[in-house]
């Protein structure tokens, strides 16, 4: 029996999906444990590529069952479209492979709405309601999954919170109002839907680990988006990082074998932020053009820059991390020159750890070490020793420089792209 956490190490967008895809053909159980469908996990199989945001990356795999727990807000519009397109697919989706939490809040319209109204510019979200059902559920007035398959319950928690929605929406926001008895009845036909696969994950959960089964926990976003340990304000509204894997399916903390944590071989980032290692060159523009560097649920471009060893020290430090899975390699492949930054030089001193203090950013200069780069075309390499000498010494560096070895290296979106060196089920 084994339990692995997945998370991403940097500022979200590393990869997760890929990995845990992989990890998935040895797992018998995968856990989404935080975050709503603001993120997406883009896997290549073959010619397909399928984008998930809410049902766990083990769908694609059979006999596994898929977990969304607690942690999680959802949107069950957006659900249910993931169910279909998965089942038009040929993937098993039945109440026997996917378990939704009774406890897992729910995205209402005016979640969306709001979000879209009052923040896509302020912190550039991504408008599907995740921020604004968060702050009900800390508020203690969201409503559950438990709450839709109840149609005289959720009535009564619908109207004990509407009006302060539509009076918000429509005086503060000065927007068009929404229609209580349309989303009612929505919502209502949502869970009469979902009915089947909603119950306590927390008791599965135990079950599984007591009948030696492996667990996979996937993330979503990343450490750096942490809303306690991350760039605040510029965060997502949940916890990204290892230890909220077992508050936000209901395990406990004794439970977790291993933390692997995703990294690129360089940085991105979407939306607003502190960025110190962004590159707005002709090698900024060279990263996201041969990375692909677009948001799969958004579709917006990613700001690229070196890889920030400050930064994913922060992160490693934070998820306890006893692996690195590095993906996008071969994007370095053909730069004569690979910078990294070891810290940041400030009109006071060197740092060599991530400042809270955000007024601090806009002046910090990195510090960067300066390592060779190769020529060579590195996609279809099947082991280590076949890369070339100054991959290989890049692959060592960022190991030392953490002090933490790698397991995975991703040349590529495919499966077969990928180096495993050590074999975590």
């Amino acid at each position: 029996m084994a339990c692995i956490v997945v998370v991403g190490a940097q500022w979200g967008d590393e990869g997760k999906g890929k990995v845990v895809d992989l990890l998935s053909e040895h797992a018998d159980v995968v856990i989404r444990f935080q975050g709503g469908n603001n993120a997406g996990h883009t896997l290549v199989i073959g010619d397909n590529k399928v984008i998930l945001h809410l049902i766990p990356s083990g769908i694609l795999h059979k006999g596994k069952a898929c977990v969304i727990g607690p942690g999680v807000v959802v949107d069950p519009e957006v659900l249910l479209g993931e169910m279909k397109e998965l089942t038009e697919a040929g993937h098993n989706v039945s109440p026997n492979t996917v378990f939704i939490s009774e406890r897992a809040h729910v995205i209402m319209p005016y979640h969306k709405t709001i979000d879209h109204l009052r923040d896509t510019q302020r912190l550039g979200t991504t408008g599907r309601g995740i921020g604004p059902a968060y702050e009900d559920k800390i508020k203690r007035s969201g409503i559950r999954m438990i709450d839709i398959i109840n149609k005289d319950l959720f009535k009564k928690k619908l109207d004990a919170i509407f009006e302060e929605k539509q009076g918000y929406i429509e005086k503060i926001l000065e927007s068009r109002g929404l229609d209580k008895d349309a989303i009612f009845d929505q919502y209502v036909s949502y869970g009469s839907q979902l009915k089947p696969f909603i119950t306590n994950t927390s008791i599965f959960l135990n079950k599984a680990l007591d009948q030696h089964k492996n667990l996979l926990f996937e993330g979503a976003q990343g450490a750096l988006l942490d809303i306690d340990h991350g760039t605040y304000p510029f965060v997502t509204s949940s916890n990204t990082t290892a230890g909220f894997a077992c508050a936000g399916t209901g395990i406990g903390p004794t439970q977790i074998d291993t933390v692997v944590g995703i990294c690129k071989a360089y940085t991105t980032r979407v939306g607003e932020g502190p960025f110190p290692t962004e590159l707005n060159d002709d090698i900024g523009e060279r990263l996201r053009a041969f990375g692909g560097e677009y948001g799969a649920t958004t579709g917006r471009p990613r700001r690229c820059g070196w890889l920030d060893l400050v930064a994913l020290r922060h992160s490693v430090r934070l998820n306890s991390a006893s692996y690195l899975a590095i993906t996008k390699l071969d994007v370095l492949s053909g730069l004569d020159t690979i910078k990294v930054a070891v810290a940041y030089k400030t009109s006071d001193g060197i740092l060599e750890d991530m400042p809270a203090d955000l007024e601090l950013y806009p002046d910090l200069e990195p510090v960067y070490e300066e390592l060779p780069g190769w020529q060579e075309n590195i996609s279809d390499i099947s082991s280590f020793d076949m890369l070339p000498r100054n991959c290989r010494n890049y692959i060592a560096y960022i190991e030392d420089s953490l002090n933490v070895k790698t397991s995975h290296i991703s040349l590529g979106p495919e499966r077969r792209q990928t180096i495993i060196l050590k074999e975590l089920f």
